[in-house]
């Protein structure tokens, strides 16, 4: 069993406070177990959210940095490696929930030589809630038997392991600030690199879902980095492919004048309550080519 582990969480405008007690909880009933937690809020805008981290600043092992620059996914990620002193890292978003009492145990106790990759689950959510219905539609690809089969592809930040020494030689690129595929080039970068992640069934829970607004804007945000980095995604995106085999330039311009028609309308059913994924699809097509 890992003897030694860092629990690393970033935070922006959000609340930790469940996911921290729970996994101080199970970290402080395995016995033996060196551990910190260190959670850094990467500039949040939203004082009430800072004040909310600072509240379990009683639990032992727990450490909170307040930073007032926001750095970025990337950014904020190794500075938290680099701070960390274990030598096992356990990277999890703010939101994600501990779906189980033996989540970490888990991970400690796993064969993984140098990263790995547990997964997530889906809660409940409502027919009108577009994530939801985005995030069960792909159900499939989360099962840990679909993520082995395309192990650097499948891949995400939510919720991972990996020895620091590894993370330190292999940093998240800094030039990733705002939403969207950091996580996705990291991958191809550690295939580059020889690195291995293992794909294990140790799922952390993904119970709360965004209103329709502000994930429309998020999938906006990313499919801009997306086509800000195209070219050193290229081959891990579908989208890209898809885009760079419609060959014939009649058809890339009908979908831009689609989109320049009715993405206004596409948008309003998205960001209302009964959002549609086809036409999800069909509004992120044409906003990744509005780009180009």
């Amino acid at each position: 069993m890992k003897k030694e582990l860092s629990i690393l969480i970033p935070v922006y405008n959000g609340d930790c406070r469940q996911q921290v007690k729970e996994l101080s909880r199970q970290a402080q009933a395995i016995e033996g177990l060196d551990y910190e937690i260190i959670v850094a809020d990467d500039g949040s805008t939203d004082a009430t959210c800072v004040a909310l981290c600072r509240e379990v600043e009683r639990l032992p092992h727990y450490r909170f940095i307040a930073r007032k620059e926001n750095v970025g996914r990337s950014a904020i990620r190794n500075f938290l490696a680099r701070e960390a002193q274990r030598e096992w890292l356990l990277f999890m978003d703010c939101d994600m929930a501990i779906p189980n009492d033996w989540f970490l145990r888990r991970y400690l106790e796993g064969d993984f030589a140098q990263i790995a990759y547990g997964g997530y689950l889906i809660g409940n959510g409502e027919s009108s809630n577009l994530r939801y219905l985005y995030e069960k539609k792909n159900l499939l690809q989360h099962s840990v038997e679909q993520r082995r089969k395309r192990p650097f592809m499948h891949f995400h930040t939510c919720n991972f392991l990996v020895q620091r020494e590894v993370m330190l030689a292999h940093p998240f690129d800094e030039r990733f600030r705002h939403y969207g595929y950091e996580d996705v080039l990291w991958g191809k970068q550690l295939r580059s690199a020889g690195v291995k992640i293992d794909h294990v069934d140790n799922p952390a829970g993904f119970f709360t879902f965004e209103d329709n607004p502000h994930f429309v804007a998020k999938t906006e945000e990313g499919l801009r980095t997306l086509y800000k980095f195209r070219n050193d995604l290229r081959g891990y995106s579908q989208l890209i492919t898809f885009v760079e085999n419609i060959h014939l330039p009649p058809v890339r311009w009908a979908i831009r004048l689609w989109h320049w028609l009715f993405g206004p309308l596409e948008r309003r059913n998205l960001c209302g309550s009964h959002p549609n994924l086809k036409v999800f699809a069909l509004y992120k097509l044409g906003y990744y080519l509005s780009l180009t």
